[in-house]
């Protein structure tokens, strides 16, 4: 049914545009300037694959490959930026180099996804390209798992984070582990289900969960946002710990050794 793709893909261009438009009023580029990048970006990257498809097909794949990786990447960023923004109420007590620590994590949790994603089915794709499929595929499943782990973690740490369903934070990455979880689920499904065409029955029902999603975050963003609360007694405490323990740890290796002279410490 073409008419169901057509319809899916005007739609998704339509939500990306309102969630752009609805960031640009709300002037999101001053805190969350990776997710802006993403959502502006995903909208180019529909328009362009959907012009492909139709007047380059022989082009498509490589197309489609690319811009997925791409995607993936940028919506690891993303993740980044969440994380590193929950903490804005208390950055400026917190090492400079948080930022890459946290990056850090997210990478390390997807190094250890990795092994276990299974690889996809290749029965609808031409065997020259398999190699290509089975990285891109395995590499999108492994950022889904990643941003519905990230989800989980920040929906079960919300309390802890004194951060709420109001919060963009925790917003953005409902979103995003929405259609992530459905994304996984589909990949499940497509690696037992035989014939192309309940292969892309299922792939619209992934699209269908992204429009979701950027109904969601269109509603979202369509609220004032709400005044970030300040973190838990508990979470200061560990936050202060933290932050005291690294400025230890720099004093101790910037300064010089007690029981050299000045003019030795200047050799």
């Amino acid at each position: 049914m073409a008419w169901v793709n057509s319809v899916l893909s005007f739609a998704g261009i339509a939500g990306e545009i309102a969630v752009i438009a609805l960031l640009f009023y709300r002037r999101a580029w001053r805190t969350l300037p990776l997710f802006c990048a993403y959502s502006v970006w995903s909208l180019l990257d529909d328009g362009v694959s959907y012009l492909v498809l139709y007047q380059a097909p022989t082009a498509y794949f490589n197309t489609y490959f690319i811009s997925n990786i791409v995607d993936s990447t940028l919506q690891f960023c993303v993740l980044v930026e969440l994380a590193w923004s929950i903490f804005r109420p208390f950055r400026a007590s917190l090492p400079k180099y948080t930022v890459w620590f946290l990056a850090g994590i997210i990478g390390f949790a997807g190094a250890i996804i990795w092994p276990f994603i299974k690889n996809p089915a290749f029965s609808h794709i031409p065997a020259q390209w398999h190699a290509q499929w089975d990285f891109m595929g395995r590499f999108m499943q492994m950022d889904s798992l990643l941003r519905v782990l990230f989800f989980l973690v920040l929906a079960g740490c919300s309390q802890l984070l004194s951060i709420g369903w109001r919060d963009r934070e925790l917003q953005i990455a409902t979103g995003l582990g929405f259609y992530s979880l459905v994304a996984v689920a589909i990949a499940a499904f497509q690696s037992h289900v035989g014939g192309l065409n309940h292969y892309r029955e299922l792939d619209q029902m992934k699209v269908a969960a992204y429009i979701a999603s950027l109904a969601y975050w269109a509603f979202s963003f369509a609220q004032k946002q709400v005044e970030r609360r300040e973190f838990s007694p508990q979470m200061q405490g560990l936050l202060l710990a933290v932050a005291g323990s690294a400025r230890s740890s720099r004093i101790a290796l910037t300064s010089p050794s007690p029981g050299k002279s000045r003019s030795d410490r200047n050799l």
